[in-house]
């Protein structure tokens, strides 16, 4: 069991405030929300998902976007080590682009996904490539695709993996950044946890879990890296989830503390994944 709990009791306190549990799947070792909503799309209120903003009107989206800039940098360097002659991205769940922006601008021929319309059209204005689903790039290979904290959202897990990895090269490489439920925050906070993210997070992953699910796919994690500012973010809407209250001081200790921990369990508040076909 995932740290001897087998299901967890959270709920949406972004949008709706519905309950949802959390379920342990033995074989994956991952936890999956429970019930998985049919219709997803209610629960990503522009107006409060942040991530499909270009806003910085309040503190937390300033900081938020402050934080965004300096870790795209740190992204696209990550991109770079993993580049050949064609350098063809793929950047799956974009947003409004950003992302895409700092590549192209290294040289990178870029393409987007992304479902949620008020975002894709955010991204379509800036003049970049993006696709409102999969299924539209046909049988086009890319040498990098990236899902930056996106596999959590994505209905039908194992096929959507399948179709993400028939669109790699031969060999190419996969990125992805996700939450880690193992992490000392996700501990602390329980089901206050913010990135648990009820039900926009369909899935919950562990390292074990990611390398489970990829290894039956025949896809090897060769690079585990930490994100060291998400553990202050998602402590800062945690603690808000929890008291009622931002408690600036006390989430950065939180934080503080989290990445403290993971040096020596390597349980970070989120990981990035880099993967490549055996």
């Amino acid at each position: 069991m995932a740290n001897n709990i087998s299901k967890i009791t959270t709920k949406d306190y972004l949008v709706t405030q519905e309950i949802f549990e959390l379920e342990y799947d033995s074989n994956s070792e991952m936890l999956v929300t429970k019930p998985a909503p049919n219709n997803l799309e209610k629960y990503y209120d522009p107006n409060n998902y942040i991530s499909h903003s270009d806003n910085g009107n309040s503190l937390l989206e300033k900081v938020y976007q402050t934080v965004k800039k300096y870790t795209l940098n740190k992204k696209v360097k990550l991109l770079n080590k993993y580049s050949n002659t064609q350098k063809k991205l793929l950047d799956i769940g974009c947003g409004t682009g950003e992302f895409l922006i700092n590549a192209k601008n290294q040289n990178w021929k870029t393409v987007g996904v992304e479902l949620n319309d008020s975002a894709r059209k955010k991204a379509v204005d800036k003049k970049l490539e993006v696709y409102k689903s999969l299924e539209d790039l046909n049988d086009r290979k890319f040498e990098v695709i990236t899902l930056w904290h996106v596999l959590e959202h994505l209905p039908d897990l194992d096929k959507q993996i399948n179709k993400i990895t028939s669109l790699l090269d031969k060999n190419g490489t996969l990125i992805i950044a996700v939450p880690n439920y193992k992490s000392y925050d996700a501990q602390y906070y329980k089901e206050f946890w913010a990135a648990y993210d009820t039900p926009r997070h369909l899935w919950h992953f562990s390292q074990n879990a990611i390398k489970n699910i990829f290894t039956s796919k025949k896809i090897e994690v060769v690079k585990t890296l930490p994100m060291y500012f998400d553990s202050y973010y998602v402590s800062l809407l945690s603690e808000k989830y929890k008291t009622g209250s931002s408690n600036y001081l006390r989430a950065f200790y939180r934080g503080f503390r989290s990445n403290m921990k993971a040096k020596s369990t390597g349980e970070y508040s989120s990981l990035i994944y880099v993967l490549k076909k055996e």
